[in-house]
């Protein structure tokens, strides 16, 4: 005989209508986006349909001739049972989307919203926020997708690749994309102008087609292996990659990226995310909670620090 599935102590209704907001994950690498989606949405109806649901509904008929006095019955309505219907809770009852999109390769933090929770990720998606990344890279080999996954197609030496040489490429890196950027405002970088756009924060292009990368520095070197942290806005994974693979060429070698991770997205950090062991509601409500005050802390929507739009289309 078959144990009797345990509830959860709680209203499922009352937690349904909690399900309203953002929460953090970290999505594992090698891992789709739509499958994370998939896994969090079915259990999120597994827990719901774990609490206290709604009971059936009963059928309420009047029978009995129209010349007589008639019968209210009440019956159980078996089109509301949960074994005609199914679940009370429903994969298809639940909106989920995502601030960032990380692709299958990327691990890292993750914004969700969840129903009307959605329209608060479309308002953090179009306020632009910086994005934090770590890449480890691997020296003297090359592939043909630039990522270890990739079948290698050359090798190189890198023993004359020192800690300094990284170093002078990244922050020439750096100095191109600053001066690209202030290139596309149309003003000098020596100007004053420059220098007003420059305090009043970070200038983020209106358009998302052009990556830019505000700061890139090597924070480990331990030959052949090395990483590099990030700040960048319109990027996406395959240019990260190819970030990379331009780096081992300026170095007079070759180099392959190894690993991607988003450890910040705006105001959201790795210690804020939730571990895939900890994807069920209760821990996905208390983490709703951390977002929330996260959110009222820093003036949402990011007012105090909002963005300086450069219109690109010209």
């Amino acid at each position: 005989m078959l144990p009797v599935k345990q509830r959860i102590p709680y209203k499922a209704s009352a937690a349904w209508n909690l399900l309203n907001s953002i929460f953090v994950i970290y999505k594992p690498a090698l891992t789709h986006y739509l499958s994370v989606r998939d896994t969090i949405i079915k259990h999120i109806c597994r827990d719901l349909n774990e609490m206290e649901v709604r009971p059936p509904d009963n059928y309420v008929v009047i029978e009995g001739k129209t010349n007589e006095k008639l019968e209210v019955i009440v019956r159980p309505n078996y089109g509301d049972n949960e074994l005609v219907v199914g679940p009370r809770y429903q994969y298809n009852d639940i909106s989920l989307s995502s601030a960032n999109c990380l692709s299958i390769d990327t691990s890292g933090v993750l914004i969700c919203g969840i129903n009307e929770g959605n329209s608060l990720i479309n308002k953090i998606r179009e306020s632009k926020p910086s994005r934090y990344y770590r890449l480890k890279g691997i020296l003297g080999q090359a592939t043909n997708n630039h990522f270890k996954t990739g079948k290698i197609i050359e090798k190189s030496t890198y023993k004359h690749i020192k800690r300094t040489h990284i170093d002078k490429i990244c922050a020439s890196m750096q100095s191109s994309h600053q001066k690209k950027m202030f290139e596309i405002c149309g003003v000098d970088i020596q100007s004053q102008t420059a220098y007003e756009l420059a305090v009043q924060g970070l200038i983020r292009p209106a358009h998302s087609e052009i990556p830019i990368l505000y700061e890139i520095k090597c924070i480990n070197f331990q030959p052949p292996e090395f990483t590099l942290e990030i700040i960048c806005i319109n990027e996406y994974e395959q240019y990260l990659k190819t970030l990379i693979h331009e780096l081992g060429l300026e170095l007079h070698s070759t180099a392959t990226c190894t690993q991607i991770q988003c450890f910040k997205y705006g105001l959201f950090e790795l210690q804020h995310a939730l571990l895939s062991k900890k994807w069920d509601i209760l821990s996905i409500l208390n983490n709703m909670k951390i977002c929330t005050k996260i959110l009222k802390e820093n003036d949402y929507l990011l007012e105090q620090t909002s963005p300086i739009l450069v219109d690109n289309s010209q």
